[in-house]
């Protein structure tokens, strides 16, 4: 995107452009989607908002509705088991990879590295709740900015304006007259996008009911909405936690199956919210069928998760411009890209121990969850593809895309040779 937007089109400065992105770190919801209704907005408004970040998801959407019906309907087939058992070895290399580059930017400093680790024991130990420990850091952030800015400004964005680019242009002429902040327009912002986003829930809570899986899903992914900061990476621990532990919609696996298909499509990765609301609406489709109940899911899932993106960026990015070069926003937000290390991390343990192994067990005590994974259980070839896989990223610097085919057509061969039964 930078390079398309700031290189090749011109369209932004390099550092109208960062600073568009370190507003939308700090947002909850889907980064990557959010800076791309920035952008679309700052051109051309809320038109130009709406055509980026609608387009930004369909071919994702199309793209994971399809794969989902055909995971759901032919799950049982050892072609399709053949290459999910490659692509999970794969996608677990990728988590790590991320944990490792996204930890080399934010962990600068021993404050950093702290609050990762802090991050880390809270949530793999003690299960405490995503947004706790996201806003706990965002506050520790906000008091470092004053009494240690040097530890806790990390994260730091500047540049010299561009040169011709298309919004700068416009700003310096005053053409821009759809940037400007009022309050007027922040209540007609709400008065569309507020009643867009919650009116789905409330029918669906009155019609059917607090505890059905419609209801659930729809609350559930509008939670997801306001508490994902730091990206997807971020946030896929806590929906797997919920998803698979607490609503059942989900086992281990296939949420690392819905992550797959999320790597190989087009469009933001948090869009495996998809796959998660289709598969379980599938598994409890009430009146309709297992298939249209998984449809009307995944759209709900999306519609819940995506149009909060339009509501923060139409609101509060015409406001934006006055924390720019902000010391306690960019501390805040120093801070809670390292806690996300520490998070990322407890998802790529939580990952590799449901790939490594079969069957996992967990012990409770003293206030703490432990997973147990059953020794003779361990899975050798999707260890082997896994230790593959990261090196190939790592060490040679190959393509995610690459690596997911490569894993998948080895996982494929390794079914084929030795029979699904030695995958297990």
């Amino acid at each position: 995107m930078h390079r398309i937007l700031v290189d090749e089109k011109k369209w932004v400065s390099e550092s109208r452009f960062l600073h568009a992105l370190n507003y939308c770190m700090v947002l909850p919801g889907p980064e990557a989607q959010q800076l791309t209704v920035y952008i679309g907005w700052l051109l051309h408004g809320v038109k130009g908002g709406l055509a980026a970040g609608c387009l930004f998801v369909l071919p994702g959407f199309l793209s994971i509705l399809l794969l989902s019906v055909l995971y759901a309907g032919f799950q049982d087939l050892t072609l399709v088991q053949a290459l999910f058992f490659g692509v999970k070895a794969a996608v677990l290399a990728i988590v790590i990879h991320a944990v490792i580059r996204i930890g080399r930017r934010a962990l600068k400093n021993a404050p950093m590295y702290l609050l990762a680790a802090a991050a880390f024991v809270s949530i793999f130990f003690f299960s405490v709740p995503f947004p706790q420990v996201i806003i706990s850091a965002g506050l520790i952030g906000l008091l470092g900015s004053r009494l240690a800015p040097e530890s806790f400004v990390v994260i730091k964005h500047g540049g010299p304006e561009g040169d011709g680019r298309a919004i700068d242009t416009m700003m310096s002429g005053n053409a821009a007259h759809h940037t400007r902040a009022s309050l007027e327009r922040a209540f007609k912002v709400m008065a569309v996008w507020l009643p867009l986003w919650f009116a789905p829930l409330i029918v669906l809570s009155v019609t059917l009911g607090f505890d059905n899986v419609f209801t659930q899903i729809g609350l559930f992914f509008s939670k997801l909405a306001v508490v994902t900061f730091g990206g997807a990476y971020s946030v896929l621990a806590y929906m797997a936690q919920e998803a698979v532990q607490n609503h059942g919609w989900l086992a281990p696996g296939e949420m690392l199956d819905g992550l797959g298909m999320a790597e190989t499509t087009p469009g933001p990765l948090i869009q495996v919210v998809q796959f998660v609301g289709f598969m379980g609406a599938f598994r409890d489709p009430g009146t309709l069928s297992p298939m249209a109940a998984g449809v009307a899911a995944s759209v709900l899932a999306t519609w819940v998760t995506f149009v909060p993106c339009f509501l923060w960026i139409f609101l509060g990015a015409p406001y934006i411009e006055t924390l720019r070069g902000n010391q306690a926003v960019s501390a805040a937000l120093s801070a809670i890209t390292a806690a996300v290390v520490g998070v990322m991390l407890n998802l790529a343990i939580w990952f590799a121990i449901h790939v490594a192994f079969a069957e996992v067990g967990d012990i409770q005590a003293y206030g703490m969850r432990l997973l147990v994974p059953v020794w003779d259980s361990v899975q050798i070839a999707s260890v082997v593809l896994s230790a593959a896989a990261f090196v190939a990223l790592l060490r040679f610097k190959a393509g995610m895309l690459p690596v997911i085919a490569v894993s998948a057509a080895l996982g494929l061969a390794y079914y084929v040779a030795f029979g699904s039964g030695a995958a297990m």
